[in-house]
């Protein structure tokens, strides 16, 4: 299984990284490309349902692209969050963890792709290596973009 793991020192407390990261629908400030909606209710706990599209910006803000289901799976304030994707395309766990760094933090974003089509799979993984790197740069820009985001709001320049 394809894995991506990516993280970030940010200038502010872990309850403040809590904070931006579960605002789900403020994901749009820092997310490349993607805006997030919260699907029959606030999504602020196990069960939460979200949706995701990445991909061309539209007027007020949404895309136009790959739709990414999820619903959250495991709920720890302000630890971590993790998600299971549940799409046709994107499929598996999305962790989010926060760690104590002193009065800062550190976050972790880890995303674990489940082949799609089965078996059949197998044979995109080369697939998978060819897109990886622009998977990275996106959610390494994205990161850069969350922790400014955080620590402008805790009044302090990121890392």
């Amino acid at each position: 299984m394809p894995e991506l793991v990516e993280r970030i020192d940010v200038e502010a407390s872990p309850e403040r990284v809590w904070e931006v990261l579960t605002d789900w629908v403020g994901q749009g400030e820092w997310m490349v490309a993607t805006d997030v909606e919260t699907v029959g209710g606030p999504a602020q706990g196990v069960g939460g349902r979200l949706a995701a599209r990445t991909g061309l910006p539209l007027p007020g803000g949404r895309h136009l692209g790959l739709l990414d289901t999820m619903v959250i799976t495991k709920w720890d304030p302000p630890r971590l969050v993790e998600v299971q994707h549940t799409g046709r395309v994107i499929r598996g766990p999305g962790i989010f963890e926060i760690e104590p760094r002193g009065e800062h933090a550190t976050f972790v974003w880890t995303e674990r792709f489940y082949l799609p089509w089965g078996w059949s799979g197998v044979v995109l993984t080369p697939g998978w290596y060819a897109v990886r790197p622009f998977v990275r740069w996106g959610v390494r820009r994205s990161l850069r973009r969350f922790a400014a985001v955080a620590a402008r709001s805790e009044g302090a320049a990121p890392r």
